[in-house]
């Protein structure tokens, strides 16, 4: 009898799968941090065997050359990705035996990559899941502008041929088991729901319903700016990540965060935003540990900067470490934990800003004051409804467009929050007055403001 677990890590929104029998399994897409892999192997009892990549991944570092030197498992690669490492390589067709009856099958599946290759776990001569990676998701396939812009229609139009090929090859009742697709930037287009089959996403997904010129057409017109990280992860790994290092940082007292501060490094708050508004380190930038921390960190550092951490605990900390070594930022410079109030050198005050709600912000408009209403929000997100006069920059280009905001109090807002705190601390620490907009955007139209669409 088989079994599949699936490891989720919502920050990246990617899964990887730990599937195999009684003796032995199979880890597809495995993370950077592989601890959680073999702890999962070793609840199972089993002999990680094989470490399966559908492709050379464009947005995590890959843990699968380190899980492969640790248990000793084949490390099975595309034959047509272009790595450094050594590997087993796998082309279409190929099979490897897992464990008893059980039996993982290559199929090329280009599209998300050239070389993109879906695993079909087979039973007894029966299929019983496909590991799709970044070719057919939930409702959506993966994008195909991640490799090289003059590729990218070609790709799309394989990618099309490629899920017609996985759908006609597989029983309707064969869950799909993808890596991207909840909530990475990956996907093509964001899907709602966590679990598919083949038979679902032949009635369901554009590029089985739709020919392959509207599809292409279509999927191509909807894409969203690429995380500026992803020109990062590609190229780690391809030449073979290294080990990650957990272990906790160096210590930062208030003189080492002001020192860092001054010489053009970045200091990470982890808090909540609501305790960062209340109280911060003047300077300092807030990324919630329990948000979104890697993506966005990561699209918005320069690469390659110093970070230092600030949390109200270990843990914080450790968890924050686990989240970005994912990303390729392996090892922060210092770290800091507790009360901000000890994160300041004595005689200096914490910094601040009010947060607010759309309601706030259409009294604020009412009295006649004078604001900037910035929107963070992506393109598409905009191009749905967006409040009458604002000013638009996406939170990504922030930081580089900042001489853009026109002067005056900024009330900043995204959809939710989250974005919002960041852009606020950015602007904070730029020495704007700044108000953060902590509110859903579906509040706009019942506060009375106008909403204004394209």
């Amino acid at each position: 009898m088989f079994f599949i677990d699936t490891l989720e890590f919502e920050g990246l929104g990617n899964r990887s799968y730990l599937a195999g029998g009684p003796q032995a399994a199979v880890v597809v897409d495995p993370p950077r941090d592989v601890d959680r892999v073999i702890a999962a192997a070793a609840r199972r009892g089993v002999r990680i065997a094989y470490v399966a990549e559908t492709h050379v991944h464009n947005d995590y570092v890959t843990g699968g050359l380190d899980l492969a030197r640790l248990t000793g498992a084949r490390y099975l690669v595309p034959a047509a990705a272009d790595v450094s490492h050594s590997r087993t390589p796998v082309a279409d067709g190929d099979t490897a035996e897992v464990d008893e009856h059980l039996v993982l099958c290559a199929i090329a599946t280009p599209g998300h990559t050239p070389h993109h290759t879906s695993y079909a776990l087979e039973e007894n001569g029966r299929a019983v899941a496909v590991f799709t990676g970044g070719s057919l998701l939930i409702g959506s396939v993966g994008r195909p502008d991640l490799v090289e812009p003059r590729l990218t229609e070609r790709l799309a139009r394989a990618q099309h041929a490629s899920v017609h090929r996985l759908v006609d090859a597989l029983d309707d009742e064969v869950p799909v088991l993808p890596t991207h697709g909840f909530g990475s930037f990956c996907s093509s287009s964001q899907a709602e729901g966590e679990a598919t089959t083949i038979g679902g996403e032949r009635t369901d997904n554009d590029a089985l319903t739709l020919d392959v010129d509207t599809f292409v057409e279509r999927m191509l017109s909807g894409l969203e700016d690429v995380p500026a990280y992803y020109a990062h992860m590609g190229p780690a790994n391809a030449d073979g990540p290294a080990p990650v290092d957990l272990t906790p940082p160096e210590p930062a007292d208030a003189a080492q965060i002001a020192k860092r501060l001054a010489a053009g490094e970045w200091v990470v708050d982890l808090r909540s935003r609501v305790a960062f508004a209340e109280g911060h380190v003047a300077g300092s930038f807030n990324f919630e540990g329990d948000g979104k921390l890697a993506t966005y960190l990561a699209w918005l550092i320069p690469w390659g900067k110093p970070v230092t951490l600030l949390a109200g605990t270990p843990a914080q900390i450790a968890d924050a470490q686990r989240e970005l070594v994912r990303v390729g930022i392996d090892r922060p410079a210092a770290a800091a934990t507790g009360d901000p109030t000890d994160w300041v050198r004595a005689g200096e005050e914490l910094a601040s800003f009010p947060r607010a709600t759309f309601a706030d912000l259409a009294a604020a408009l009412e009295r006649g004051e004078q604001v900037v209403v910035l929107d963070v929000r992506r393109d598409s997100e905009r191009a749905e409804g967006h409040v009458e006069g604002s000013v638009h920059i996406p939170v990504h280009e922030l930081r580089s467009r900042l001489g853009e905001v026109p002067d005056g109090t900024v009330w900043v807002h995204c959809a939710g929050g989250m974005r919002a705190a960041i852009a606020a601390s950015l602007l904070d620490a730029s020495g704007r007055r700044v108000v953060a907009v902590d509110d859903g955007f579906e509040a706009v139209a019942g506060a009375g403001l106008t909403l204004t669409r394209p």
